[in-house]
């Protein structure tokens, strides 16, 4: 009778952290940034089909890297919680912080108990009546929450790209700004992974971008895509 190879629980956890981490790095990166009017949203994505960027409720909004096929799992249930939430109690109970830890329970249960952990990483934002309202939670792999103020990189050259964006963003920043910042910031990315210096940005045309805001003003729905001309217009301003 053989006996059963034996791997210490350290080791389990760190090979699945690894394997979850190489399976994030190799998504395009998001980026999410708080402006005065609300928070932008912004990521290298040619499909028209295929959506990192999402609505969730009324004021809130998911973004995601990694496997498609499992963060839009974690979408639909996001959207399910909120929609039952919203319905049994009030559409004001449903928060981004309840969403937060929902998402949370259920990351950290897969990366525990299953043999493979999701190979994604989230943020979850609500946008509030007025910029210091605004909520933005940053979930990983194996559910851990960081409650980010202001920015968040995600994805491939993470903390390359986000110390780019700190050293960069700045609380009142219009639209147009944030939009160029973050096309410069995920410009930063070669073809090969690498990240270019400051000036040597690759441009990434309109047509390669899928970009979306919660709007602090407005409708009940903050939640908006910007494309084609809207969104092409929008970066004119910035480089003006």
């Amino acid at each position: 009778m053989t006996m059963p190879f034996y791997v210490s629980p350290e080791q389990l956890m760190k090979d699945r952290a690894d394997f979850a981490r190489k399976g994030i790095a190799r998504g395009r990166s998001v980026v999410v940034l708080a402006y005065e009017g609300g928070i932008a949203f912004a990521t290298e994505n040619p499909s028209r089909a295929l959506h990192k960027i999402s609505e969730i409720y009324d004021r809130i909004a998911f973004a995601a890297v990694g496997k498609y096929n499992e963060f839009e799992n974690l979408r639909v249930a996001g959207v399910r919680y909120a929609d039952l939430r919203g319905y049994s109690y009030d559409r004001t109970d449903v928060t981004a912080r309840g969403l937060a830890n929902a998402y949370a329970q259920t990351l950290g249960t897969v990366f525990t108990t299953e043999s493979k952990p999701l190979e994604v990483e989230l943020v979850v934002a609500e946008v509030g009546d007025t910029p210091a309202a605004d909520q933005i939670y940053r979930l990983s792999y194996d559910g851990s929450v960081a409650d980010e103020h202001g920015h968040v990189v995600m994805g491939g050259q993470a903390e390359q790209l986000g110390a780019r964006v700190a050293d960069a963003w700045h609380e009142g920043m219009t639209l147009p700004q944030v939009l160029a910042l973050a096309v410069r910031t995920l410009g930063a990315v070669g073809s090969d992974g690498s990240v270019a210096a400051e000036g040597e940005e690759r441009e990434i045309a309109p047509a390669g971008l899928e970009v979306a805001v919660l709007e602090r003003a407005g409708r009940r729905r903050a939640f908006r895509r910007l494309q084609g001309g809207a969104l092409a217009g929008l970066l004119e301003q910035a480089g003006d």
